[in-house]
Order: C-alpha cells, then structure tokens, then sequence
C-alpha cells in the first residue's frame, strides 16, 4: 500500500470516526489527486498520515492535551500545499 493510500484511509476513517471537516478532508484530498507533485515529499506526506490518523476534534484541549487539532493540521497542510 503506498502512503498515498495510508493518507486516503486515514482521511476517510478521520471523516467517519472523528468528524474531519470537510475542508480539511478536501485539501488532503487534492494532495492525494495531486500525488506526482508530492512524489518527492513522502516523508511530509506520512508524517501528514500520522497527523490524520491521530486527528481528534477536540485535540489539544481538554486535561491531557491529547490528539491533533484542526489547527495543527491546517499547518501541515499549508506547508505542503504552499512551500516557501
């Protein structure tokens, strides 16, 4: 399985078990449609599965502070879909 196949079941499994906004999902998406742009950043890329599969809509907050937050993931994302 390639990472953009890990990237396409942690999307779904974060949109069904943890609410991943549809945005998000969509920007995920495009790098998954897009994945010859990526080809040369799948370290980025699995790093963004870890992301996606630790994804927790209330991610930071709360006692434990546990999880990945919307914010850290729209970060990631810019990073990759908007390189300096």
């Amino acid at each position: 399985m390639t990472v953009f196949e890990n990237l396409k079941r942690a999307m779904e499994t974060a949109q069904k078990d943890q609410d991943l906004p549809d945005f998000l999902a969509a920007e995920i998406l495009s790098i998954i449609e897009n994945r010859e742009r990526f080809k040369d950043r799948i370290v980025e890329i699995e790093d963004l599965v870890e992301q996606v599969t630790l994804y927790d809509t209330y991610g930071q907050t709360g006692y434990l502070g546990m999880g990945v937050s919307n914010f850290i993931l729209e970060k990631t994302l810019q990073r990759l879909l908007n390189p300096a």
